[in-house]
């Protein structure tokens, strides 16, 4: 698996393997479960089960471009312990930037504002209180038909999915259909999004119809009546969705024909976080073997795909992201720490 200098745009080939370095290594005193860069890149939140919310400075370029760079702890610019009552297992950043939600297991959502310009969180802290179990996965989307900023979130309980206007602050539709927990939930365009349960499928939405638009379940590698989907996402174009599952599998869809193209194991253990990059040149997965690993999408997807691990932590990985500009991904694990990975010859 080969990378070439400069952004996602120019890694289709090069002569320079793929190792990655961790640069910086935050440390808590319990398990790391989510982190997500702002969508500028300059910041990234974590959250953990000691109920901590921080946000972080992500490096200048020097620090990532230097061979000798030695991992250190990053510079953490708004901590606020006891952020929820329990273990915070979500977060998400709006795409403009300007707020940021977390999901916990004590029920509840918290939405704060945060501002770019002082680089604090500012303004009145809302907590929503309609879920009835752990709010394990949360996103924003824009409706612009309506303009309105809108927050989706999903988990244990009732299993159903609410959508929140982030303006009026009140869930003001929610949608049923899975009969187990939900565990993954994303959005690659404005109407639509899709959503992984502990029911072994994965259903597809429009937030304009109060239904499912379709509904998926994946064949895994061990049992054609699948396995439990514990992640979910889309590529960029909304042709290719793709699933990690608790039996280590990972499927390739194809949206557009509705068909399954591939199952593959890029793990020994479940895979709890996949992602495609932003470029969609490569799948980003990480598991409870303790590995991140990267999986070349740029030949026949239909033929075995080249995996190499990207970094390993001496526990489970709960959550890896892409950084939205630069070739480097966040992970956090059950070790305690949120790691930063690059590669420093990029």
């Amino acid at each position: 698996m080969l990378a070439e200098k400069g952004s996602y745009q120019n890694m289709k080939s090069s002569k320079t393997p793929l190792c990655f370095i961790a640069i910086n290594t935050l440390s808590d005193v319990q398990a790391i479960r989510c982190a997500e860069f702002h969508p500028d890149g300059k910041i990234y939140a974590v959250g953990s089960n000691s109920k901590t919310l921080r946000i972080c400075l992500y490096p200048p370029p020097c620090e990532i471009t230097s061979k000798n760079h030695t991992s250190h702890q990053p510079t953490v610019i708004f901590k606020r312990t006891k952020h929820h009552k329990g273990s915070i297992y979500c977060t998400a950043w709006s795409k403009d930037g300007k707020y940021i939600a977390t999901g916990s297991n004590d029920k509840t959502i918290k939405i704060m504002q945060y501002s770019t310009e002082n680089r604090q969180l500012e303004g009145r802290e809302i907590e929503l209180t309609m879920h009835d179990g752990t709010v394990r996965d949360l996103c924003f989307v824009e409706d612009n038909c309506n303009e309105k900023r809108l927050l989706i979130s999903g988990g244990a309980g009732s299993c159903k999915i609410f959508i929140t206007d982030c303006a009026a602050l009140s869930p003001f539709q929610n949608f049923a259909g899975h009969s187990g927990h939900i565990y993954s939930i994303y959005s690659w365009e404005n109407n639509s999004f899709v959503s992984g349960s502990q029911d072994k499928t994965v259903r597809f939405w429009d937030i304009r119809i109060n239904e499912s638009t379709n509904t998926v379940l994946p064949v895994t590698y061990y049992d054609s009546l699948g396995s439990p989907v514990t992640s979910v996402c889309v590529d960029p174009t909304g042709r290719l969705l793709v699933t990690g599952h608790e039996d280590s599998s990972c499927v390739l869809y194809d949206i557009r024909k509705n068909r399954q193209i591939q199952c593959f194991q890029p793990h020994t253990a479940d895979i709890r976080s996949i992602r495609f990059s932003p470029s969609a040149y490569y799948l980003l997965t990480c598991g409870y073997d303790n590995k991140i690993v990267l999986t070349d999408l740029q030949g026949n997807l239909t033929l075995s795909l080249p995996s190499v691990v990207a970094g390993e932590h001496s526990d489970k990985v709960i959550s890896a992201r892409w950084h939205p500009n630069d070739f480097s991904i966040l992970s956090t694990s059950a070790d305690k720490t949120a790691k930063l990975w690059a590669i420093p010859n990029i």
